[in-house]
């Protein structure tokens, strides 16, 4: 099949939408579709165009499996800006509507959101080529900028709720990374069987337990110490307070070490709040190939969101984390899909969102027990390899394909 994936990050980007949508592309391909991705250039690590791909609107290049463009993001380096945001997906939108219509025939669409407006970039395609439309949904938009407080304007997220329910409308089959997102929707969407679940994975080959020991943990400057990590994201969804709270309780303790590995839109904020903290450090993204020793280095991963949120959204890094065979420590809405995983593979412990009492001494605990730590780990890896393989998510992916396409 001639397949055609409109993605707003795709490697070497950094992105975990850009690992996810890679490796599925990798996986396709090693079933004999010839694949076209319409992506951004590479931009997420620092919210501006990398060194090497700069100076230029869109980039082509021809892999073995098909192709690649590029267009430019237009991000800016004023993340909380709404304005320049929005604009900036819509003129990426646009550009990669054209990019996918004027190409080779394709037989399949599939467009990734958020964002929102890239569903409607894959329509304009699939009409084009007469093709039916899957949208692979991430994250619910507006829902999660609603919850976290980014948009309040009731104008524009009437704006947003319409343009998610045209999305919805115009794509002939919507995936979800969880039951949790697919009862979400099950009421906005006319016909049920339009939904399929579909979680993301991880490549378990590429990420797998490793050193502690290693060299990113000596740029830490940090030997035997525990370190509580949090890795991704620094925006409105995740309530780092959390984090900054546990290392000001914990401050006289000096054998742990709260490290927070990641950029966005509130990274500064929590830099401010954590300079009388000597026990916090904050590093940049690291490189897609560092991204093992990352995880390796840490001794506890956490996975905070805000309350309201763990409906709406699986952040693909819990998946990474339980590769990497390390324990979790998830402050999270209970009975949703991130609960069940931690509860139900082992891999740690979760607690309700927004709850710093309960975090603290779930934290502490993992903090005080190494030897239930390892076995956490070993859990974690267990329920990887078992359950997030990128063959299998690739095989539902390839069935979906087969059934719309007959």
């Amino acid at each position: 099949m001639n397949i055609t994936i409109i993605s707003p990050h795709f490697a070497p980007d950094t992105a975990p939408t850009g690992e996810v949508i890679t490796q599925i592309v990798n996986e396709l391909q090693r079933l004999g579709h010839r694949i076209h991705v319409v992506t951004a250039l590479p931009w997420y690590r620092n919210h501006s165009v990398e060194p090497g791909w700069t100076g230029r609107l869109l980039s082509r290049e021809k892999t073995m499996w098909g192709k690649i463009t590029r267009i430019h993001p237009f991000a800016s380096k004023n993340r909380t800006n709404l304005l320049a945001r929005s604009i900036a997906y819509g003129a990426f939108s646009c550009l990669a509507a054209l990019a996918a219509t004027f190409s080779r025939r394709s037989q399949i669409i599939l467009a990734m959101s958020p964002p929102l407006t890239l569903g409607l970039a894959g329509w304009i395609a699939a009409k084009r080529h007469k093709a039916p439309l899957i949208l692979n949904i991430q994250d619910i938009h507006p829902d999660a900028a609603i919850e976290t407080g980014t948009i309040s304007d009731p104008r524009v997220i009437q704006l947003l709720k319409r343009l998610e329910r045209l999305s919805y409308e115009k794509a002939d089959a919507v995936t979800v990374l969880s039951e949790d997102l697919r009862k979400k929707l099950i009421s906005r969407i006319d016909g049920e069987s339009k939904l399929r679940v579909i979680p993301n994975f991880v490549d378990t080959e590429r990420i797998y337990p490793g050193d502690r020991n290693n060299s990113y943990r000596h740029e830490l400057g940090v030997t035997d110490e525990t370190i509580v990590m949090y890795a991704g994201n620094v925006g409105f969804s995740q309530p780092l307070e959390l984090v900054l709270e546990a290392a000001r309780h914990l401050a006289d303790r000096d054998d742990i070490i709260f490290v927070i590995n990641g950029n966005g839109s509130r990274r500064a904020h929590f830099e401010q709040e954590a300079e009388e903290l000597p026990n916090v450090t904050f590093m940049d993204y690291q490189p897609r190939q560092r991204l093992n020793e990352v995880l390796a280095a840490g001794d506890i991963h956490l996975v905070p969101l805000q309350k309201g949120l763990s409906s709406i959204s699986v952040p693909s890094k819990l998946y990474s984390i339980l590769a990497a065979g390390r324990p979790v420590l998830a402050s999270v809405d209970p009975g949703t899909e991130i609960d069940l995983v931690v509860s139900r593979s082992g891999a740690g412990r979760s607690v309700p969102a927004g709850d710093s009492q309960e975090f603290l001494t779930a934290l502490v605990a993992l903090v005080d027990d190494p030897h239930g730590r390892v076995s956490a780990g070993l859990e974690a890896r267990r329920f990887a390899e078992e359950w997030l393989s990128a063959e299998a998510v690739a095989e539902s992916y390839n069935d979906l394909f087969l059934n719309l396409g007959n």
